[in-house]
């Protein structure tokens, strides 16, 4: 594993001091964002992980490698490059090792990577999820199926309200996954903090949070632990503008026959323009939102351990 792994000086010495180790994606910063705020938030979300007691630990895959843990001239690389960067889910891992490409990680990569390096929870801005018409087009994102078998805590805003919420809910019911939403019952919707459906859980604090997922680990329990943190109520948008937007992106996604990983990058790019970039503003909030209750989870969860 070493010959593909690399976990950063600062991360590793982390992780065997028994200090708290937060994941973080690449994809927002290749994909998600335009230069410079791509860099810039990633920065941030890395700030506001170590103001709140833990170590940030952005992964990625460069020149081959599987990266635990970059440093700020790589993530500026990432994010001059951007959608040059291939978007790299599951499959994509062993061709672009074994080609020394680079990768930006989702959801799906980071919970991989973040396993072999042994990091228990992920901060992120929202999982992908069933698509709006998947019954015909079988559209659904690898994160599902990967957090029914790595286990990893996933902290993030809900699923994009791009998606079938719905629907998505019940794939993880089928999986086993657990959906906990920390101070609210009902599943948050990236940009809204509603949206008519019921989480699992409702759990208020990082530490009854830590104690759930440390008792998971404990019985070995495959699969994670789905956490969702609704965004602050000040960022939080107008669900009519921001549904009027989505559906308005998915109908010209349709119509320019856009497909498979392309389809998010497309109407979240879409939503944006459609609502003045109120959404990439709201964006960058609810990520920092999840970074700051991951690391005081993982605060918890290092005095657990």
């Amino acid at each position: 594993m070493n010959k593909y792994l690399e976990v950063s000086k600062e991360v590793a010495e982390a992780l065997a001091s028994g200090k708290p180790v937060i994941a973080l994606e690449s994809t927002i910063i290749s994909h998600g964002m335009p230069y410079p705020q791509n860099v810039e938030t990633a920065i941030k979300v890395e700030d506001t992980i170590r103001e709140n007691g833990a170590v940030p630990a952005t992964i990625a895959i460069i020149g081959g490698k599987l990266k635990a843990g970059l440093t700020k001239d790589e993530i500026e690389y990432l994010g001059k490059k951007g959608v040059e960067v291939t978007k790299a889910s599951r499959r994509d891992i062993p061709v672009l090792v074994a080609q020394g490409r680079d990768g930006a990680t989702t959801v799906t990569t980071t919970m991989m990577i973040a396993a072999m390096a042994g990091i228990k929870i992920f901060a992120t801005g929202g999982i992908g999820g069933v698509h709006r018409g998947a019954e015909t087009t079988m559209d659904i994102s690898a994160d599902l199926e990967e957090l029914s078998q790595t286990q990893v805590m996933v902290i993030c805003a809900g699923a994009k309200s791009i998606l079938d919420l719905g629907l998505t809910l019940e794939y993880l019911e089928t999986k086993g996954v657990p959906v906990i939403g920390y101070g609210t019952e009902e599943l948050p919707a990236f940009y809204t903090r509603k949206s008519g459906f019921k989480v699992d859980y409702r759990i208020d604090t990082p530490e009854d949070l830590a104690k759930a997922f440390k008792t998971k680990i404990d019985l070995d329990l495959k699969g994670g632990m789905l956490v969702t943190n609704p965004i602050p109520e000040q960022y939080s948008m107008d669900p009519d503008v921001i549904n009027k937007a989505i559906d308005t992106a998915i109908a010209e996604s349709v119509k320019l026959g856009i497909k498979g990983k392309e389809t998010t990058p497309f109407l979240l790019a879409k939503v944006k323009e459609l609502t003045g970039g109120d959404s990439l503003a709201s964006n960058i909030e609810l990520v920092l939102n999840n970074a700051r209750l991951a690391a005081k989870t993982g605060v918890a969860m290092s005095k657990l351990n």
